[in-house]
């Protein structure tokens, strides 16, 4: 006013977006009619010696920030505050301040927000061959950097010569291990990228497995970019009947038709795995015992008859054959499968039963009835 020059801070960006591991500037240009008598850059999320936005404290003087920043004052009236070795935890909006004898310029006015992102390797395009996999890599962060940046890749924990750019192209084997970084700066490189190692399965609960429980088989392998995981039943149909599309394969009510092994498959772009088989073994009390005998004609007493009981069960049953009116508890007259009469008699005509049973349960099954016919001789 009347021919002063106005109080003012303009910044150089309102927003910078930096990699990790690389310096930036962040600078403004400063004026006041008066003299200034201080002047400092301050971060209000940074800094953990004040407490008040009121009071804001110089981050060259803060201990956090020893050896990572300086102030450059490379012409009058310009300020730049440079900030090395980037982290994440520098992502913060920062301000410049100055007072003067009769005025301090407003600490809550909005600066450059700066945005450190840490680099990321993309898979970009691939081509799968039988033992390896053609792959076309990017690294990237979220930052659009301005001008050319050279890169450095590394596989399997040594530098690839002659690539300096963000794209990679090569043949990728099963175990090989990709990253990339800036040049310059390879300390601060991006999470490495691999084929899925070999899967691991587990299963829970792992003690005894009983028919209509509920039964989880879980697939998990270290990859990244992540797996996705595919179950399988051995001897099935892998293309037409995956059993779950999940890194877990659950069983709310288990039947005895689960028995077998199931393995499961890891993929991501770079590859994939198979598991070794899991075994699982379900149990159950017996079924409804089926009884036969043997001859299935005419009984003539004499003759060498046979009853045969058979039940499914797991663990397999044992057996015990009874005739009606017995006593099943004192007089079994057989504890085993088959009930034999070596030289059947008229007496032994009647209804017999077995039961079949394990350590889950019991059954009984229905009466067959057995009719002796005499023999007569001439």
């Amino acid at each position: 006013v009347d021919g002063q020059t106005c109080n003012r801070v303009i910044y150089t960006d309102r927003s910078i977006c930096a990699f990790k591991g690389s310096s930036v500037d962040i600078s403004c240009t400063y004026s006041s009619y008066d003299t200034i008598t201080s002047k400092f850059w301050f971060s209000p999320h940074q800094s953990y010696q004040w407490q008040s936005p009121s009071r804001p404290e110089d981050l060259s003087e803060d201990s956090q920030f020893a050896g990572l920043v300086q102030v450059l004052e490379s012409e009058r009236g310009r300020s730049t505050l440079r900030i090395t070795d980037l982290t994440e935890s520098d992502s913060a909006q920062y301000h410049f301040k100055f007072t003067t004898r009769s005025f301090e310029w407003r600490s809550s006015l909005p600066g450059t927000t700066l945005t450190v992102t840490a680099l990321q390797v993309q898979v970009t395009r691939i081509t799968v061959h039988q033992s390896d996999t053609e792959a076309e890599l990017k690294c990237h962060s979220s930052c659009s950097p301005a001008g050319r940046l050279s890169y450095v890749w590394f596989k399997n924990g040594q530098k690839v010569t002659g690539v300096e750019t963000s794209s990679f192209k090569g043949r990728v084997y099963p175990g090989d291990i990709i990253s990339c970084a800036l040049k310059g700066h390879e300390n601060y490189g991006s999470p490495p990228v691999y084929a899925p190692k070999l899967p691991s399965v587990s299963v829970s609960p792992s003690a005894e497995i009983v028919e209509g429980s509920s039964v989880t088989l879980t697939c998990s392998s270290d990859a990244n970019p992540a797996a996705k995981y595919t179950w399988y039943m051995k001897n099935g149909d892998p293309d037409l009947q995956p059993l779950s599309k999940e890194p877990q394969l659950v069983f709310s009510f288990i039947q005895s038709s689960d028995s077998g092994e199931y393995y499961c498959t890891a993929e991501n772009e770079l590859g994939r795995r198979t598991s070794d088989y899991i075994s699982i073994d379900v149990t159950y009390a017996p079924k409804l015992p089926s009884v036969s005998v043997s001859p299935s004609a005419e009984i003539v007493e004499g003759s060498s008859v046979t009853l045969t009981c058979s039940s499914d069960a797991n663990p397999a049953a044992k057996y015990t054959w009874n005739k009606e009116n017995g006593d099943p508890d004192l007089h079994p007259l057989s504890k085993e499968p088959q009930l034999v009469f070596s030289s059947i008699q008229s007496s032994d005509s009647g209804e017999y039963y077995c039961t079949a049973e394990n350590e889950l349960g019991r059954r009984t099954s229905e009466y067959i009835y057995i009719n002796v016919t005499c023999r007569f001789y001439s």
